[in-house]
């Protein structure tokens, strides 16, 4: 890692690109502690403060501390991550929407237009719930049409801002814009995570106590991240040979290569849909005023929390980590269903001459590969639960509360993984570029 970095900044292209990178990032930071003209911080901050719902914690968590300090960039990259993926599942369902996405760069700049506007949409409805839901209970400094309006307008405009930032990063930066404005505001919460950490295990306890507590907090960090590491690297290699060809005067083809297939296929797709299905519910109750009482509803509502899960004290709340855990199974399949289709890569490799060896073009080839694939969702599912869980199980039972959870760490890797990928590949390439032109 630290040696792509030295040689990354040794290349004058490459190194203009990380110091942009750079810039916009620390941009970033100073928007995330602007504060929202005509609200009430305090309130909020004391709001925030006095919930055990894990939604919020996770929704703070992507956007830096930004939501629970409620700055300008409140609402953060939320808001584009979900028309996203709104859009990538329209793809599937309207057939216009699926020839943008095969017509190349200009399919691909008009979805990115509709993705753009979504976005708008969306942070105008998370924007305008917010200001009427925590409104009159004290998040506005005054309670009028005008004040509500600017905030809005405000809470709006920062998410705009944010996703502009995460593009100008894609085009002009290192790449990957948006999922690294994710890293840095979830790395930004980890130094309070710890402090928090070091003052509930540690402070105060005997020297014996303290380096224990900090060895179990440093080995269940170590092995998260290496779990993250084994499932976003894991893949599994189809072998795919062409058959020889006669193309003019020449016989070409011949070559063996292979289809990788990643163990994690749908990445953390999975654990954010069914973390958001899951807080949904709570969120609706909490803008609209109303707590989660004591009847039935009160305790389907408790068993949705994940700060409710596997602790000693509330064990039948645990069973909403069974739901947890049956939809990140089902969102895996589903979302590498629509994004990995079997048939159309049996299809694409018959015409191109190419066979997976002992198995006959076609349709055999197509159900030798949802065979292996339908088996890799599932090893990549319970990966990503185990993940997941781990800092569930230490909260629930300890007590360990942070903002960054199971999901947070396979973006962060994931990131850093890709990002560094991204830039060797650039330095490969450079590589190559100037010895053609030498």
């Amino acid at each position: 890692m630290f040696k792509t970095l030295i040689n990354a900044f040794k290349i004058e292209d490459i190194r203009k690109k990380l110091i942009y990178t750079f810039m916009m990032l620390i941009v970033l930071r100073i928007g995330s502690q602007l504060p929202v003209p005509g609200v009430n911080r305090d309130y909020f901050a004391a709001w925030f403060a006095a919930q055990n719902n894990g939604a919020f914690n996770f929704f703070d968590a992507f956007t830096g501390g930004s939501f629970s300090s409620m700055s300008l960039f409140a609402l953060g990259v939320n808001p584009y991550i979900t028309s996203s993926i709104i859009v990538q599942l329209l793809t599937i369902a309207i057939p216009a929407l699926e020839e943008m996405q095969k017509d190349g760069e200009d399919g691909k700049e008009k979805l990115q237009k509709i993705t753009r506007y979504l976005t708008i949409v969306l942070a105008l409805i998370e924007a305008v719930a917010m200001t009427i839901g925590f409104g009159r209970k004290g998040l506005l400094a005054e309670v009028s049409f005008i004040n509500g309006l600017g905030v809005v307008a405000a809470l709006v405009a920062g998410s705009c801002f944010v996703m502009w930032i995460g593009e100008r990063i894609t085009d002009k930066g290192i790449g990957n814009g948006i999922s690294i404005v994710l890293l840095i505001n979830i790395v930004s919460r980890m130094p309070d995570d710890f402090a928090s950490l070091y003052q509930q295990f540690m402070q105060g306890q005997s020297v014996a106590k303290a380096v224990v507590a900090a060895i179990i907090i440093l080995a269940v960090v170590l092995l998260t991240i290496v779990l993250v590491i084994f499932l976003q690297d894991g893949v599994r290699k189809i072998p795919v040979q062409y058959a020889k060809k006669m193309q003019g005067r020449k016989m070409v083809g011949g070559q063996s290569t292979h289809i990788p297939l990643k163990v994690n296929t749908a990445g953390v797709i999975p654990v954010i849909f069914a973390s958001s299905l899951l807080s949904f519910p709570s969120i609706i109750m909490m803008l609209l005023g109303k707590s989660a009482g004591d009847g039935i509803g009160g305790h389907i509502l408790n068993a949705l929390s994940q700060s409710n899960w596997c602790s000693p004290s509330k064990p039948w709340y645990t069973v909403g980590l069974l739901v947890y855990i049956l939809l990140v199974v089902f969102f895996a399949y589903f979302y590498t269903s629509i994004t990995f289709n079997p048939l159309e890569v049996a299809n694409n490799m018959k015409r191109q001459g190419g066979f997976v060896p002992g198995i006959r073009p076609g349709k055999p080839t197509s159900d030798y590969l949802a065979k292996i694939l339908n088996y890799i969702i599932f090893i990549g599912a319970i990966g990503l639960i185990i993940v997941a869980v781990i800092p569930i199980f230490f909260n629930g039972v300890f007590g360990a509360s942070v903002s960054f959870g199971g999901t947070s760490l396979i973006i962060v890797v994931g990131v850093v993984l890709e990002t560094l990928k991204q830039m060797e590949a650039q330095m490969v390439n450079r590589h190559y570029k100037g010895f053609l032109n030498d």
